[in-house]
C-alpha cells in the first residue's frame, strides 16, 4: 500500500512540475498585457512573476499534502484478536495422545497419502482438477483480487481523455446579446482527478478489501479441504459398503444351501414344513438386503462421481475383488498442541479476514464525516475550427483543489458509521464461535478414534463367537438335538455380526479422516501470507 500511496503523490507531483511553465509563461503573458492596456481602469494589482510562482507553489503543496497524511487515517487500527485456548484437549484423558511440536505434525501436501491406497490418490488428484464446486471458488478468488485491485486504482490519478464537439445558436433577444449567430465548439481535453486521501478513506476501504481477498483465499482452501475429505469419506463408505456386500451375498450363498438341507431333511420324513419356510423367509431376507446394500453402493458411486466432476452415467469403481474381509486400520494422527490449531484452520482464518475487514470500514464510514479534497486539472485544445484546433494559440487548461464538506445528509451518514460498528461485532461473534467449533470438531474427531477402537476390539470378539455359534447351531441341527430356530438365530446373529465389523472399518477411516479435516489437513494460515 505504501509502494501505491508514494507512486501516487510521485504522479501528481510531476504533473505539477509540468505545468509550472505553462503556468508562467501564461501568467507572464497576463501580466504584460495588463501593462500595456491603456484604460485607465486598469491599475489592479497584476499577475506576474512571484504570482505564478506562489500558484506553482501551492499546487505542489497539494498534490505533496498528502503524502504526510498517513497520521490523519481515521477508524481503529486492526488488532488480530487473542483468544484463550486450552493447553491440552480434552480427550487426552481418554489416552495416551502424541503431543507434536509446533507444525511439525500437520500433514504436508497430499496428506491422503497417509492411508496408503493408490485408488484413493487417483481420485484425489482427478477431483482437485475437476471438480465444478472448487473452480467456482477459485473463481471468486480471482473476483476478490480484482476487488482489492480496484481499491487500490484510487491511490492514483485518474486520467481521461474527453473530446467533445458542439454546435449551438444564440438567440438574438438574450442579454447579453450576441446576434443571431451559429457557433461550433470542438474541444480536446485531457481531465484528472486525483482524491487527496487526507483522512485515509481510500486506505481504509483498500485494507479492507484487502482482506476480503484473503478471506476468499481462504475460503478456495477451505473448499480443497472439504473436498478432499468428501471424496476420501465417500470412497471409504464405498469400500466398506463393497465389504458388507461380500459378507451379505456370501451368506446368501450360505443360506441357499441351507434351504437345500432343510429341504432334503423334511422330504426325507425328518424335518417338517416349517423349518423350510423358515429357512426360505431367511434366504429371500438376506436378498433382499443385498438389493439394498447394492441400491446405497450406486448412489455413492455417484455422489463420488459428482465430487470427481466426472459424469455419474459413465463413471465407474470397480468393486473389491477377493473373498477376505476388507479391513484395513486408520493411521496414527497426532492431534498437536491446541494453540497451534487457529493457525492450522482455514475456516478461522475466513473469519478472521472478514473481521480485518470489518474493521477497515468503520474507517471508511467514519471518513464519510469529514471533508474530501481533490484535485483537479484539465488541458487541451479549444476552437470553433478543426483547421485552427490544434494551434498552439488554442490550448486551454484549468486547475485546482474542490472541497466536499458534508452538511445534511438526513443521518445517513451516522447510520452507516453504527451499521458498520454493529457489522464489526457480528464478525467478532462469529469468529469466535468459529473457533469454538474448531475445537469442537478436534475434541469429536479424537473422541471417536478413541471409542471405535474400543468398539472394534469388541466387534472382533463378537465376529468370532457369532461364526463359532452359527456352526455349533448347525451341527446340533444336522444331529436333531435343536430346531431350525436355533440355527436361523444363529446365523441371523453372525450375519450381524459381520456387517457390523465391515460398517465399523469404515466408520473408524471416516473419523481418521475427520481429525486431518479438523486439523486443518495440510493448511497453514502461511499460505495466505504467501499468496498477498
Amino acid at each position: 500500500m505504501g509502494v501505491a500511496v508514494f507512486s501516487g503523490m510521485i504522479g501528481v507531483t510531476l504533473f505539477g512540475l509540468f505545468l509550472t511553465p505553462v503556468f508562467y509563461v501564461t501568467l507572464m503573458k497576463l501580466g504584460f498585457k495588463k501593462k500595456t492596456t491603456k484604460a485607465p481602469e486598469s491599475k489592479g494589482t497584476s499577475i506576474g512573476p512571484a504570482a505564478a510562482g506562489a500558484a506553482a507553489a501551492l499546487i505542489l503543496f497539494v498534490g505533496i499534502s498528502s503524502v504526510g497524511a498517513g497520521p490523519l487515517t481515521i477508524g481503529p487500527d486492526y488488532r488480530k484478536p487473542t483468544n484463550t485456548v486450552p493447553s491440552s484437549y480434552k480427550a487426552v484423558e481418554l489416552g495416551a495422545w502424541k503431543e507434536g511440536r509446533p507444525l511439525d505434525n500437520v500433514p504436508k501436501g497430499p496428506w491422503w497419502e497417509l492411508f496408503g491406497d493408490s485408488t484413493l490418490d487417483e481420485l484425489e488428484h482427478q477431483a482437485v482438477g475437476a471438480n465444478q464446486d472448487l473452480k467456482a471458488t477459485f473463481a471468486r478468488v480471482d473476483q476478490a483480487r480484482a476487488t482489492a485491485r480496484v481499491a487500490r486504482s484510487e491511490f492514483l490519478p485518474s486520467l481521461n481523455f474527453d473530446p467533445s464537439f458542439n454546435r449551438q445558436r444564440f438567440s438574438p433577444n438574450q442579454d447579453p446579446s450576441f446576434g443571431a449567430i451559429t457557433a461550433n465548439s470542438i474541444s480536446v481535453p485531457l481531465d484528472l482527478s486525483y482524491e487527496i486521501d487526507i483522512w485515509g478513506r481510500v486506505r481504509r476501504s483498500f485494507e479492507s478489501a484487502r482482506a476480503e481477498a484473503s478471506a476468499s483465499a481462504a475460503t478456495y482452501y477451505n473448499v480443497l479441504l472439504t473436498l478432499e475429505g468428501d471424496v476420501a469419506q465417500n470412497y471409504f463408505l464405498l469400500r466398506s459398503l463393497d465389504d458388507e456386500i461380500r459378507t451379505v451375498t456370501s451368506t446368501v450363498g450360505l443360506r441357499k444351501e441351507q434351504v437345500q438341507l432343510v429341504r432334503s431333511r423334511f422330504e426325507g420324513g425328518i424335518g417338517n414344513e416349517l423349518d423350510v419356510a423358515r429357512a426360505e423367509t431367511e434366504l429371500a431376507t438376506t436378498e433382499a438386503e443385498a438389493a439394498s446394500l447394492e441400491k446405497r453402493r450406486a448412489e455413492l458411486e455417484d455422489a463420488l462421481a459428482i465430487l470427481l466432476g466426472a459424469n455419474p452415467s459413465t463413471f465407474r469403481l470397480a468393486a473389491l475383488n477377493g473373498t477376505n474381509a476388507w479391513n484395513p486400520l486408520p493411521p496414527a494422527i497426532p492431534a498437536g498442541l491446541p494453540g497451534e490449531l487457529l493457525e492450522r484452520r482455514p475456516d478461522v482464518a475466513i473469519a478472521e479476514r472478514q473481521l480485518a475487514s470489518a474493521n477497515a470500514r468503520i474507517g471508511v464510514a467514519k471518513a464519510a464525516f469529514f471533508p474530501v479534497v481533490r484535485l483537479t486539472g484539465s488541458g487541451g485544445y479549444l476552437s470553433g475550427d478543426i483547421d485552427n484546433l490544434f494551434n498552439w494559440e488554442s490550448r486551454v487548461w484549468s486547475i485546482g483543489p474542490t472541497v466536499s464538506l458534508p452538511i445534511f445528509a438526513g443521518g445517513r451518514n451516522r447510520a452507516e458509521y453504527k451499521r458498520s460498528k454493529a457489522a464489526y461485532q457480528e464478525t467478532i461473534a462469529k469468529y469466535r464461535h468459529q473457533i469454538l467449533v474448531a475445537f469442537g470438531e478436534v475434541e469429536d474427531s479424537l473422541a471417536g478414534i478413541y471409542h471405535l477402537s474400543n468398539q472394534a476390539v469388541a466387534q472382533n470378539r463378537a465376529v468370532t463367537n457369532s461364526r463359532r455359534a452359527a456352526d455349533l447351531a448347525t451341527q446340533r441341527y444336522r444331529s436333531g438335538l435343536v430346531s431350525y430356530l436355533e440355527v436361523v438365530d444363529a446365523s441371523r446373529e453372525a450375519l450381524q455380526a459381520e456387517r457390523g465389523s465391515a460398517q465399523l472399518t469404515g466408520q473408524r477411516l471416516v473419523v481418521a479422516i475427520q481429525l486431518i479435516k479438523a486439523l486443518g489437513g495440510g493448511w497453514n494460515e502461511r499460505q495466505l501470507v504467501a499468496g498477498r
